[in-house]
């Protein structure tokens, strides 16, 4: 009953292999002493700055293979959006149409095909994921309590956080987050680019996004969800 360091949920069918990592891919990250130049610097400008987002992004999911196999891949595409603290939305259009909703008290996964709402309590699931690194954190401070964040080196003209949960008894391993950073250092922006997870069984997941716009007015509706008539509602 797994959503790779996301999200934890009873599984109903085989995609549920996909739901699993749709919620880790979508839960976690960071914490912040000192900052300095660098991958730090660059989360710490995002987090104080960029209060809400939206974007493209294209999840690509590789679990490792197996004995006698070659690793599996599946892709999958579409928008994130996100107002900060607690708040986050990921509407999945490819291969399969599902939503990620988190409205600060519940999160809520909706597979439109299976007609199945999955509802949790948000502050049980969100601490140690990699959304509390993006979306959720009102300041990097609070992400100190639950994750160990260090500057990774600079990579495809990105700038690069390696956070660490320090509890380890999550399926989350690591997560990787990239910044785009334009400006000087007084007009400085800092814009996530790519967010890379490692779980506990060595599946890893990379969310590229594109489009990002900074700070856009969002609709209060955005982050409100309501079980469609007929839907099949698991609460845990």
């Amino acid at each position: 009953m797994a959503i790779h360091g996301f999200v934890f949920i009873q599984p109903t069918r085989k995609r549920s292999a996909l739901k699993r990592f749709l919620l880790t891919v979508f839960l976690a990250v960071a914490s912040i002493g000192g900052v300095s130049a660098g991958g730090l610097k660059s989360l710490e400008t995002f987090v104080q700055t960029v209060k809400t987002g939206q974007a493209d992004f294209t999840q690509v999911v590789t679990s490792p293979a197996r004995e006698g196999q070659v690793s599996r891949v599946k892709t999958s595409s579409g928008r994130f959006e996100f107002s900060r603290p607690n708040r986050f939305r990921f509407d999945y259009a490819k291969p399969f149409v599902q939503t990620i909703v988190a409205d600060g008290q519940t999160l809520w996964l909706h597979d439109v095909d299976l007609n199945q709402v999955t509802a949790r309590k948000q502050a049980a699931v969100l601490g140690t994921t990699p959304a509390a690194l993006i979306a959720s954190a009102a300041d990097v401070q609070a992400l100190q309590e639950d994750f160990v964040l260090a500057d990774a080196p600079d990579q495809d003209g990105l700038q690069w956080v390696l956070a660490k949960p320090k509890s380890t008894d999550g399926q989350l391993q690591s997560v990787r987050v990239g910044f785009r950073v334009a400006g000087d250092a007084a007009t400085a922006t800092s814009t996530l680019a790519v967010l890379e997870i490692l779980d506990s069984f060595g599946q890893r997941s990379v969310l590229t996004f594109k489009q990002m716009q900074l700070n856009p007015a969002l609709a209060a509706t955005t982050f409100v969800f309501k079980p469609p008539a007929g839907a099949d509602v698991i609460r845990q």
